[in-house]
């Protein structure tokens, strides 16, 4: 690393998903001074979306949209300097590369653009088995030989340096593939700062930069549970990094956009999608039990402290298969007797199709949104929901809604439906593995067409293993007690990671994280949480940002894709766990945990 200062950089994110706002590339470049402008567009879901655009089109397999904002923003990028690093390019950043450059001369601009490779790794599977790599999948542990399945996709997650090397070359813009969201940051950050491969604490802090920024405005204010403290939510801003030398950095947005910058929206967004205190990173694992929080001002929160490890010895890669066809009907049940209502509906589908057995797998749930009394027709109502999944697109086809449909004079009374019959749509399922690092061919292609070699990083070198930070330690609150939500005090985040879904939960003061700490076991989270109480449990402290994380192991299935559940990405899961009625200490509802909309 140089020993030379460098002046802090602004790494700004215009994109947190393949769909995001296309206004954000423009906001956040005429919206102040940034250096480095980001976006994030895929997810486990988009690369099965993007695969399928790729069969109809062997040009496609990017995020379109990128395209589009680049319209708006690549001439006042280049004029001021800003370079770009996206992975928009999904699974043909060279297709994506070749569209900027089109874009490019038709503008009259001159860009320099690279792109990266090696991702894609489903050439290499059968070889890497036949070495002994079992591609045993991450939560099963089962190989991926005799399951039967044939990958459709399998792109490994790369890492940073890569980016490092293509903005060496000069690159105004870096397309990426599947590299980790985090990289998007840490790689501007360390050619910046000139930061070495074993700089493993100033390259975890880079991480945590880039787990804080990858979802967009959720850093600023969105999807926030204590959202009523959010000024202008309705339009809020995109986050920044303003990165350090040393590793620090400072999370802000452009002055006078909307949203909130605090200590709570952070420490939310930096429990998304999260396991244990060890985030792990092809180039550092970051330990998240060393982050420090610390409001600074307005709409600014300085992050230090954070400490990294070693490499780990294997990158994580996602395979798609295809699982076969899915349908979904659902019936509306009203007024009196909707448990017989539903019975009925269930038992006359099947009875018309052939039985449950004719399916691979049948889901049926009943959604309870009915009141007693109610003050309109819609709140009389309650959903039966039936999902049928098969390999044989015939089976959950028309002859499955059709058959819906045909008991609507015939059955329940108050029979309607959500909507006419469907035809059947294709899934597909996420299996997550590790192969050793050494195996990927990571590869930059700069602008002349010169192709740059990335060799991996050197796993299990460099420093002593790293220990948790020391926090003040105060009692858990006790006496008297209330009956209220446990959102009262505590505010989550959830969400997917292949089959898992994940809920993260922190309090608003000391007091608060020592209840909740001592209160929240895991025996109690399966009692609020009915569908994960046959499911294996994991419960990770983060008492340096007040939190609990709960990994709920197989509660989305076989993937987001997959999954049969109305949010089958667990977003709400955390709201839910919030509703929950719990024995709150009175004491606790006094000391600066209450939130602020349970005071009126």
């Amino acid at each position: 690393m140089s020993d030379s200062p460098r002046p802090a950089l602004r790494i700004a994110n215009c994109s947190g998903f393949y769909g995001d706002r296309l206004s954000a590339a423009r906001e956040m470049v005429e919206g102040g001074p940034i250096d480095f402008l980001t976006g994030d567009y895929l997810a486990e879901l988009t690369l099965l979306i993007l695969w399928k655009m790729k069969q109809k089109d062997g040009n496609a397999g990017y995020a379109l949209t990128f395209l589009r904002q680049m319209e708006e923003v690549l001439g006042t990028c280049l004029d001021r300097g800003i370079k770009i690093v996206t992975n928009a390019g999904g699974l043909n950043p060279a297709a994506l590369a070749a569209k900027m450059r089109e874009m490019a001369d038709r503008l009259g601009l001159q860009a320099n653009i690279a792109h990266i490779e090696g991702d894609d790794i489903l050439a290499k599977l059968p070889d890497l088995q036949l070495r002994g790599e079992k591609l045993a999948h991450l939560d099963t542990g089962r190989p991926l030989a005799g399951s039967g399945i044939q990958p459709v996709a399998a792109n490994a997650y790369l890492g940073a340096w890569g980016i490092v090397a293509a903005l060496n070359t000069g690159a105004d813009v870096v397309i990426c593939p599947r590299v980790t969201d985090a990289s998007l940051v840490v790689g501007p950050a360390a050619w910046h700062f000139g930061w070495g491969r074993s700089d493993w604490d100033r390259l975890a802090s880079a991480v945590v930069a880039g787990h804080i920024l990858e979802c967009g405005a959720q850093a600023t204010g969105g999807n926030y549970s204590f959202f009523q403290e959010v000024p202008g939510l309705r339009h809020p801003g995109f986050p920044i990094a303003e990165m350090h030398q040393d590793g620090s950095f400072v999370v802000t947005k452009h002055e006078g956009t909307g949203g909130l910058v605090s200590v709570g929206t952070v420490t939310a967004q930096l429990l998304y999608e999260i396991g244990d205190e060890r985030y792990l990173n092809p180039d550092v694992v970051a330990r998240f039990d060393t982050i420090h929080l610390e409001q600074r001002g307005a709409d600014q929160v300085l992050v230090t402290g954070v400490r990294g490890e070693p490499a780990p010895d294997t990158t994580k890669v996602c395979i798609n298969y295809l699982g076969g066809f899915r349908n979904t009907m659902t019936f509306v049940l009203t007024g009196l007797d909707i448990e017989e209502k539903a019975q009925l509906a269930e038992e006359t589908l099947f009875a018309e199709l052939g039985g449950k057995e004719q399916f691979d797998e049948v889901s049926v749930q009943l959604s309870r949104s009915d009141k007693p009394d109610p003050a309109s027709n819609e709140e009389a109502g309650a959903f039966l929901r039936v999902t049928v999944k098969d390999k044989d697109p015939a089976k959950v086809g028309r002859a499955f809604s059709g058959a819906a449909i045909e008991m609507a004079l015939a059955n329940y009374p108050g029979f309607h439906m959500t909507g006419g019959p469907s035809a059947e749509s294709s899934y597909g399922v996420y299996w997550p593995t590790l192969v050793p690092a050494d195996t990927i061919d990571h590869l930059v292609v700069a602008h002349d067409g010169s192709r740059i070699q990335v060799p991996p990083v050197k796993a299990g070198t460099g420093t002593a293993p790293v220990g948790p930070v020391a926090v003040p330690s105060v009692p858990a609150p006790g006496g008297r007690t209330t009956r209220m939500p446990l959102g009262t005090v505590v505010g989550a985040r959830s969400g997917d990671k292949g089959g898992n879904a994940n809920v993260g939960l922190w309090a608003r003061s000391d007091a608060g994280y020592a209840w909740l700490a001592d209160y929240l076991t895991v025996g109690r989270f399966k009692e609020l949480v009915g569908e994960a109480r046959d499911l294996e449990v994991r419960r990770y402290e983060l008492p340096n940002l007040r939190a609990l994380n709960f990994v709920m192991i197989g509660l989305l299935g076989e993937g987001v894709a997959s999954s049969t559940r109305t949010d089958p990405q667990a977003k709400s899961l955390g709201e839910y766990v919030r509703a929950k009625l719990v024995d709150l200490p009175v004491a606790l509802l006094a000391d600066g945990s209450l939130h602020p909309a349970a005071e009126a």
